[in-house]
């Protein structure tokens, strides 16, 4: 389907979900924006939802629990110059939405900005192309196909070695429904499906126990999930485990640091991806601020935001504000090119908005987020990187970790590395934690690889207390003199 099409047939879902079982129409909604702009405004939105969702989990065997829930409503925004004001129901009604316009009016009657004029005539907004299907993910599978989908991942995992004592599995699916209509009169519908499987083995051998992770997912429908996909994630979750049961305490100290590829990019995302988000650059929180065409990196480093990945978990049609979703060159071969953008912190800063407004719920307002955030890839053999290391570790998978935005300082434990010496891998490591700063480890960057590789689909992002699904990726990266935190001198 062409993309005029989609975004022709998305409106139409959109308004027979959220306007028309409730008695609303386009005339309301210019209403509200009409009663929101009596008062001195730069900017208004109206911003309607509707979502399923439903997951499946299993432990112990047995499928203990499973949710369901429909949640729908509608956020009306106000902005005048750098003042925000907002409201939400998740009622809709005629006589909801002018309460909330209401409300966002009085909060704005303050507003010091020029009064701008509202567009009547809406127009909408036809991405360049359809990065994903409009079905509704959750139907793909009946609700016994979910349930035994979860049993086969059970049986695949203690069939695959007598040390697993324990499998743990979930099953989510997402059906997404948005519409956003714009005072500069643009009009955006967008159907976003998205669904997500998790493996987590438990092994055990001489009385320790060690456990391993895998999962995936993207916009897709849960029928995505085949037997060879599932035999792959339970393969990978158990080899970790059993890895895990052979690791030793990590050394500990300043060294060079090898990343493998995909999932570890959650380092980049973390410390250097926040870092480059138009509203700490703005108010100039973000050790990135003020260094537009200024060397931050080591030269060959090039770091994209793209949300326009056909399938993948943080790509959007439109993002949240009904501007298009497009590749972002934040750092070019080690230069800094520009920053994330939602429409207020680009207006602010004189730029144009980079298709990255975003906000968990229609209860949120939008802010500049990451979509699909990667390295691109080098030119070095990955094997020769971890070779390159004459004492050092090789990270090759992390699990949790934190940031500082303004320092640009990190932690991040590994849940998969190794230790080298002269360029052989030794043993597995347990307990490692790598610590640094984002923007000074990007100069620290001496190999990069040509694997790029982005991660399996499980990646979800926080930002000032909302989450939204994201994607992260790098090829192997070799990096100097990084910290790592460990259980062995």
């Amino acid at each position: 389907m062409k993309p005029a099409d989609t975004a022709i047939a998305s409106l139409a879902t959109a308004q027979s979900l959220l306007l028309e079982p409730y008695g609303l129409n386009e005339q309301h909604l210019h209403r509200a924006l009409r009663d929101i702009f009596q008062h001195r405004v730069d900017y208004a939105d109206l911003y309607f939802q509707y979502t399923r969702s439903e997951a499946w989990s299993l432990d112990e065997g047995i499928v203990k629990s499973g949710s369901f829930s429909i949640d729908q409503g509608v956020g009306v925004r106000a902005v005048s110059g750098e003042k925000t004001a907002f409201a939400y129901s998740d009622v809709l009604s005629p006589e909801a939405l002018q309460e909330a316009a209401i409300t966002t009016r009085a909060i704005a009657r303050a507003g010091q900005s020029t009064r701008k004029k509202l567009v009547t005539a809406p127009a909408l907004s036809i991405p360049p192309k359809v990065l994903y299907g409009d079905r509704d993910p959750l139907a793909a599978l009946t609700a016994q196909e979910k349930v035994d989908l979860l049993g086969r991942v059970e049986t695949m995992a203690r069939a695959k070695d007598p040390r697993v004592i324990q499998v743990m599995a979930s099953l989510a699916g997402e059906y997404d429904v948005v519409m956003v209509l714009r005072s500069d009169g643009v009009m955006a519908a967008d159907i976003r499906p998205l669904v997500r499987l998790s493996v987590t083995v438990i092994a055990e051998q001489g009385g320790r126990r060690e456990q391993g992770s895998s999962g995936g997912g993207g916009r897709q429908d849960l029928s995505m999930f085949s037997d060879d996909l599932i035999r792959h994630y339970v393969d990978e979750a158990v080899r970790q485990a059993l890895i895990n049961l052979e690791s030793r305490p990590a050394p500990a100290g300043s060294m060079a640091v090898v990343l493998g590829p995909g999932w570890p990019g959650v380092l980049l995302h973390e410390a250097i991806g926040h870092g480059l988000e138009g509203d700490f650059n703005r108010k100039g929180s973000s050790a990135f601020a003020g260094r537009i065409g200024q060397q931050v990196a080591a030269k060959g480093v090039t770091v994209v935001d793209d949300g326009t990945l056909a399938d993948r978990r943080g790509s959007l049609n439109v993002d949240d504000e009904g501007h298009a979703t497009q590749c972002n060159v934040l750092i070019e071969d080690g230069v800094l090119r520009g920053y994330i953008q939602d429409s207020l912190n680009a207006r602010l800063m004189k730029v144009p908005p980079t298709g990255n407004g975003r906000r968990e719920s229609y209860a949120h307002l939008p802010m500049p987020r990451m979509t699909n955030t990667y390295m691109l890839s080098g030119k070095e053999d990955p094997q020769a990187i971890v070779a390159s290391l004459d004492r050092g570790l090789y990270a090759v998978n992390f699990g949790g970790g934190q940031v500082d935005i303004t320092s640009g300082k990190f932690v991040f434990s590994a849940s998969e590395a190794y230790w080298v010496e002269n360029g052989k891998i030794q043993y597995p490591v347990k307990g490692a934690t790598i610590i640094g700063n984002g923007p000074d480890a990007l100069t620290r960057v001496t190999m990069i690889g040509n694997d790029l590789a982005l991660d399996s689909g499980v990646g979800t992002c926080g930002k000032e207390g909302q989450s939204v699904p994201v994607g992260v990726g790098q090829p192997t990266l070799r990096i100097e003199s990084l910290t790592v935190g460990g259980t062995a001198g």
